[in-house]
């Protein structure tokens, strides 16, 4: 290029001084056109010669900077794009006015002008474009119509050769390809390609967004939805008509793309596409042997890292805003950041990706052809081996096998075909092929044969299954399942007999697992998921056997299958502040910010998956029921401290940035001895002089509770209880801090705290929003509960309240219910509650909220009541909850027990309540 453009070589010092910018392509394109686009005297033939000559001098800056290594990848390919989006943006402004003045303006059927979308796919799009590349793009327009003249044109604008929309539109996209990819004496542009649009090379040109909208939901196939992740509007979006037709076409591209649902069918439709791509390559290799060295097309190549980020994207774009992102790198870093991807294996890929990219470019310098291929000759080998910073070809060849092994490796693990692994191993005992076990139900002596089976694999009402199965095979949904979705439902129901087998309930883990596969049988991922990773359906199995509690959640929640392939997560430690942080981001970015419905199901998502983390550590036998409590009281923590900050933008009435405004958690979540369905009870505090505070606190407290409350289609988070605030339910539903003091210590009169308050109040503590009013909640708090109290009225006081409590939870049973009983848990809890109101004043280590049995060892240690009778309540406290803990995954509502199986503790907590009351009940 320098020998044959003199002037260019003498300029290129300049020219390679700095990065390639915006600016510089404007001035550039004014000084060899004679003016901007826009310049009425720039007509299609200065385009095209100034378009080439501007291509000459970016190509050669590049080179010379990259080159000299001044410039890295981002560079490279940003100077790339920057120049296709200019250069197709100036040849619509000049190809577009010369065509209006012929024939006039493209108009909507309503009269509003209309533009032409031009999208960049492949690497235009996600602006990594190579210097030696096509750019593939497609041509859309908002929709039918015709051109009209001008507003004002002179005589109306008889003289114009009115066309319609899809004519004009399609002149242009034809004369636009042609300044861009026609070969002239000054060379060309871009090479361009219109393959991806829909139809490809027998589809129209153009093409109108309802004839795409159609073709998205009739014909999109699994690749187009893999192309159009990086498809871009790349033409100006500055105008009213190009914003108009920008804002239709994301609104039918993300649900296209990126599915509501996690998304595993979509590994077999990337596995089957990159087969393909691999076997032309191959084809092609025997045809041409040197192509065996394609260091895109070919294995460990740049395509199988694109591959290996995008699975991501599309697995788990529909749910994951920050995913939703062009460039490979930024993809690999997402996965990398939530643990989807080893920190490890994402830089190695990404070193990869960095390391082909830059050796793509330097085959690509060696003649500007669109190459993937290692040059044959050793002069050229040797100059690419150099031009990569290596002494010599052996040692490039070394890093350049490593890199590609590597890819290659991880490529495999991700798209390796798990589910014929699977299918080959699982035949077991159940000799009827899984695609014919409809048929093989329906015929009485096979029936009779898979009975038999079921028998000998420990089945105790196989008749009872084989009915189950039948009511399957005949039910409407597996009826309406395609082809794939009934092989892959068919494989997992004789996996789930096999898997069952080894239970010690295999008839009811059957049910269970079978009641999954039917919630789950419309969503062909899930499907996928269970047949691509067997790990995950022995996992499954696991759930189902530990808790019928369990089971129910993750059929109501069948998203949190994803779960039980992420190993790192499950070992992780809980993280609070990182959780939150995350959760903050993913509610504020791309696609979700301002979108109430959006934020409410990624709110609830975070907190189901979770739930199941915790839930799945729980049936492992790795988290005491304390600790579990602890777990869930923090994420509750965190979800409302998120769900405040989230909501308050929305409150349309607020008068601050940030709200002084504090949540305070009462009953279990207060204690920290929150379970899996607890609700939480809360009351919202503030302080702020403002005038317009109350109405705004008040506004924000009612989108809060709508927030965790409302079912959406992602589920619901928790029930709210706000009866403890002051005055209850007559009481206002915010309460400024100043007006809670007074509620507290006020002597008297209606608005006095009663003794049952108090006893609420040592189970009570800040739970999130501003740390300031939650420490003076905290102080306040404290004053209340050392308040001096008299010992007697005290007892008398709470030992009716427990009278009130047993009549309010009558138990019909020959049973012992854990809690309500005597001797139960809240005979523990009320002890608990009147030494704490007795004693803090004298004793502050009591203030602490610390847990019942931490407080009881406490009470004993400073002497207030019988030692061994406050370690033998303790021990029955703890039995009690890890009871009420079992029972409640066993799906019972009501914690009851046979009597005589908590004889020992029942005596202990009633030996521990007679002597802490026995005075005030003979009263």
């Amino acid at each position: 290029m320098l020998t044959s453009r003199p002037a260019l070589a003498e300029a290129l010092p300049e020219l390679a001084a700095h990065p390639i910018s915006e600016t510089w392509l404007a001035q550039r394109f004014a000084a060899l056109a004679g003016g901007d686009p826009a310049d009425p005297r720039v007509d299609e033939a200065a385009l095209a010669r100034a378009l080439r000559l501007m291509r000459a001098e970016t190509m050669c800056a590049v080179m010379q900077r990259d080159l000299d290594g001044r410039a890295e990848l981002p560079e490279v390919t940003e100077a790339m794009t920057l120049l296709a989006e200019f250069s197709i943006r100036a040849g619509l402004t000049v190809i577009g006015r010369e065509l209006q003045a012929i024939h006039g303006i493209p108009m909507t059927p309503d009269g509003h002008p209309q533009t032409l979308a031009v999208v960049g796919m492949g690497k235009l799009g996600g602006r990594e474009l190579n210097v030696s590349s096509d750019i593939d793009l497609i041509f859309l327009f908002e929709d039918d119509g015709d051109t009209a003249p001008p507003p004002g044109a002179q005589g109306g604008g008889g003289g114009l050769r009115l066309l319609s929309n899809h004519e004009f539109f399609t002149k242009l996209g034809r004369k636009l390809i042609g300044a861009l990819s026609e070969l002239t004496s000054d060379g060309y542009v871009f090479r361009v390609d219109m393959r991806l649009r829909p139809n490809g090379d027998s589809g129209p040109l153009v093409c109108s967004l309802p004839m795409l909208e159609e073709y998205f939901y009739v014909q999109g196939r699994e690749w187009e939805r893999y192309a159009w992740i990086k498809g871009r509007v790349v033409s100006e979006i500055s105008s009213e008509p190009a914003r108009r037709i920008e804002r239709q076409l994301a609104s039918l591209v993300q649900p296209f793309v990126f599915r509501r649902y996690l998304d595993y069918g979509v590994i077999g439709a990337i596995r089957a596409l990159h087969e393909q791509i691999r076997h032309e390559a191959e084809r092609r290799a025997r045809a041409k042997p040197a192509r065996i060295n394609d260091i895109k097309l070919g294995r460990g190549g740049i395509r199988e890292i694109e591959f290996s980020a995008q699975v991501f994207q599309l697995i788990r774009g529909g749910q994951e805003p920050e995913l939703r992102v062009r460039p490979t790198l930024a993809v690999l870093g997402v996965a990398a950041r939530r643990g989807w991807l080893a920190a490890s294996v994402a830089a190695k890929l990404s070193n990869a990706y960095l390391f082909l990219r830059r050796l793509e470019h330097r085959i690509q310098y060696l003649d500007d052809a669109q190459t993937h291929i290692l040059p044959t000759t050793p002069e050229d080998r040797l100059a690419v081996a150099l031009a990569m910073g290596f002494p010599d070809e052996t040692s490039f060849m070394t890093v350049l096998d490593e890199h590609r092994e590597f890819v290659a490796e991880q490529f495999d693990e991700i798209f390796a075909d798990k589910a014929k692994a699977g299918g080959a191993a699982g035949q077991g005992d159940c000799e009827c092929p899984p695609q014919l076990w409809s048929e093989c139900l329906a015929d009485e002596t096979q029936a009779a044969d898979l009975a038999a089976q079921l028998t000998r694999l420990g089945f105790t009402d196989a008749a009872g299954s084989l009915e189950r199965l039948r009511a399957v095979w005949t039910s409407s949904r597996y009826k309406a399942l395609n082809e794939t979705s009934r092989s892959r439902f068919a494989l997992l129901v004789q996996r789930a007999v096999e898997g069952a087998s080894g239970t010690p309930e295999p008839d009811a883990i059957l049910a269970r697992l079978l009641d999954l596969l039917s919630a789950i049988s419309r969503r062909s991922s899930y499907l996928a998921l269970l047949t691509e990773y067997p790990r995950a359906l022995d996992r499954v199995l696991h759930v189902l056997d530990g808790s019928r509690w369990a089971a129910g959640y993750l059929i109501r929640h069948p998203q949190l299958l994803d779960e039980l392939l992420d190993d790192e997560a499950l070992a992780a430690p809980f993280d609070w502040p990182a959780f939150k942080d995350q959760l903050r981001r993913s509610l504020n970015g791309h696609g979700a910010e301002g979108n109430v419905e959006v934020q409410m199901d990624i709110l609830r998502r975070a907190h189901h998956a979770e739930v199941f983390r915790i839930l799945l550590l729980d049936l492992q036998g790795a988290l005491s029921v304390e600790a579990i409590s602890d777990r869930l009281s923090e994420l509750a923590d965190a979800i409302v401290d998120v769900t405040i900050s989230t909501v308050w933008p929305h409150v349309t009435s607020r008068h601050r940035d940030v709200p002084r405004f504090s949540v305070i958690a009462y009953g279990k979540l207060g204690g920290k001895e929150l379970g899996y369905v607890s609700d939480l009870d809360l009351i919202f505090l503030y302080e702020d002089d403002d005038d317009r505070a109350p109405d705004a606190y008040a506004a924000l407290a009612r989108r809060f509770v709508t927030w965790l409350t409302t079912h959406t289609a992602a589920g619901t988070l928790f029930d709210v209880d706000l009866r403890l605030r002051p005055n209850g339910l007559s009481g206002l539903l915010v309460t400024s801090l100043e007006s809670f003091r007074q509620y507290q210590f006020r002597e008297g009169g209606a608005n006095t705290a009663w003794v049952w308050e108090h006893q609420a109040l040592t189970r009570a503590r800040f739970c999130a929003g501003d740390p300031e009013i939650g420490a003076a909640f905290e102080d306040i708090r404290a004053q209340v509960l050392a308040s001096e109290r008299e010992a007697v009225p005290l007892a008398q006081e709470i030992v009716a309240m427990r009278r009130k409590v047993l009549d309010g939870h009558p138990n019909p049973t020959p049973l012992f219910d854990l809690k309500h009983d005597r001797g139960g848990m809240v005979d523990i809890e009320f002890t608990v509650q009147y030494l704490v109101l007795l004693h803090s004043g004298a004793h502050p280590a009591l203030l602490r909220n610390a847990g019942n049995i931490a407080l009881l060892r406490e009470a004993a240690r400073l002497g207030l009541i019988n030692e061994p009778l406050a370690e033998a309540a303790a021990a029955a406290y703890r039995i009690y909850r890890k009871k009420q803990h079992k029972l409640r995954l066993d799906g019972v509502e009501a914690a009851r027990v046979p009597a005589g199986d908590v004889a020992e503790e029942r005596a202990a907590v009633s030996a521990l309540w007679s002597e802490v009351f026995g005075a005030a009940e003979a009263g």
